[in-house]
């Protein structure tokens, strides 16, 4: 038998560490070494603290030329996607190239690139050129989406009503200011060298509301030699009156044709930054009754939460296929397993106040689940202290939890959630059948349409 390649698989956590384990016993699958640290688990967040993505880099190429690897990748947002590029530079392995990783993760370079490779899908925006707790400008116009250039998981991602509102959302103790500045200066100082027109990433950025009616997608696909090639489409469900996510689910509700459309912004936007090689993931909104259809962000990687479920519902291993494509090989070639669902969820458990939060699951709970739902997968997410606290002002809840299940439609998927949810003693997260806001019960506000921003933001 000949000996497996070996391959870098740096910050695999949650759904990769999963994938991970699981392709540790396929045979012939390459041999993984892994690397990174666990941004939300104490006590290995703690190298956060003095985090350089160029030393590390350095330090996993070092590595990697001494175990031979013939591959590295990674799905993580925040450190691994632009690490996993540098390794590669350096290591003369297939890969994405560092700047059109940053082009992309920085939020507002990004819309300045899809504002000229295809502006019908982008949303006006502009700056917020003032730093965190400085006094909010009075020409803004409201309501707006504030966001941080460089961020993820929609940390302090959230529509403001008013200056007061955006001024309070930007105000920082010193804790929260220590915590964003070790997140966000490793990111800093590589685009500095590699996209300094890009300009810093220490700031927000306002983004054109989009009604919160209109429903979201992602469109996961891969780059290969330039060309680009769709995977699927997830559906965003959200809890009603909130931007926050109640689950995602699979197959895709959206009409073929809008998929298509999708598929040929993200091959415009990704062209424009160079991004040749490598996973994507396009979040967007479509507007049925406009036919609008706008781009949220482009993420240069896999969107690892939903490899399970394509391997559910259509038998493709997106996390295999990720690896062959780090390894320069075909990710068609990986073969397609048969579907074990017609329709699969991430769903997710979330509370809006601190007083909501019930307890993890006891492991008496955990071998429950797993004896009544084998197939499924549990990840738990407790916090407490100043981390819960900090979950709630910057993301408006706390997601305690996330369970993936598969059913044979979507009313037995619905059955099996509320079987799970009960085992764990979470609420099950499906409020959709609520009444939901028709277009017309909007308040008339969002009918108003922003200024022309970009013209300012581009000179």
């Amino acid at each position: 038998m000949s000996t497996p390649v070996r391959a870098g698989w740096l910050f695999a956590y949650d759904w990769d560490r999963h994938a991970l384990d699981r392709l540790d016993s396929v045979p012939g699958m390459a041999c993984f070494d892994h690397g990174g640290f666990d941004l939300f688990t104490f006590p290995s967040n703690s190298a956060l603290v003095g985090f350089d993505l160029e030393r590390f880099a350095a330090t996993q190429a070092a590595r990697g030329r001494c175990c031979g690897w013939r591959a590295v990748l990674s799905h993580h947002e925040q450190f691994g996607a632009l690490a996993a590029a540098l390794v590669a530079e350096k290591l003369g392995l297939p890969g994405a190239t560092p700047e059109s990783i940053l082009a992309a993760q920085h939020k507002l370079h990004a819309r300045r690139i899809l504002q000229q490779a295809a502006a019908e899908a982008n949303l006006s925006f502009t700056e917020l050129d003032v730093s965190y707790g400085e006094r909010i400008p009075d020409d803004l116009i409201f309501p707006a989406y504030a966001k941080p250039v460089k961020a993820a998981f929609s940390v302090l991602a959230r529509r403001v009503d008013s200056r007061e509102s955006l001024q309070q959302h930007t105000r920082f103790g010193r804790r929260e200011l220590w915590v964003i500045r070790r997140l966000v200066e490793p990111f800093e100082r590589v685009s500095q060298t590699r996209l300094p027109e890009a300009g810093s990433t220490h700031r927000m950025l306002l983004e054109e509301p989009v009604p919160p009616h209109v429903p979201q997608y992602n469109l996961d696909g891969w780059v290969q030699n330039g060309e680009v090639h769709a995977l699927g489409v997830v559906d965003a469900v959200m809890v009603p009156g909130t931007q926050a996510f109640m689950r995602w689910e699979l197959p895709s509700r959206l009409e073929s044709n809008i998929q298509v459309r999708a598929l040929d912004v993200a091959r415009r936007f990704l062209d424009a930054i160079g991004y040749h090689h490598g996973f994507f993931n396009l979040e967007f909104f479509y507007d049925g009754a406009t036919d609008r259809l706008s781009v949220i962000e482009c993420n240069p990687r896999l969107a690892s939460q939903f490899g399970d479920l394509y391997r559910r519902v259509l038998g493709w291993d997106a996390h295999a296929m990720s690896v062959a494509l780090a390894l320069g090989e075909d990710p068609l070639q990986v073969p397609r397993a048969a579907p074990t669902a017609g329709v699969a969820a991430s769903l997710v458990y979330r509370a809006f106040a601190i007083g909501a939060v019930p307890p993890a699951p006891t492991a008496a709970q955990r071998t429950a689940f797993a004896q009544h739902h084998p197939g499924g997968l549990l990840f738990s997410f407790p916090k407490r202290g100043h981390a819960l606290a900090r979950d709630f002002k910057w993301t408006g809840s706390h997601r305690y939890g996330i369970v993936h299940l598969g059913g044979r439609n979507r009313e037995h998927l619905r059955e099996q959630a509320k079987q799970a949810s009960a085992l764990l003693g979470w609420p099950a997260p499906y409020l959709d059948h609520l009444v939901e806001p028709s277009p017309t019960d909007i308040p008339s506000v969002w009918g108003t349409p922003w200024p022309d921003l970009l013209g300012a933001t581009e000179q």
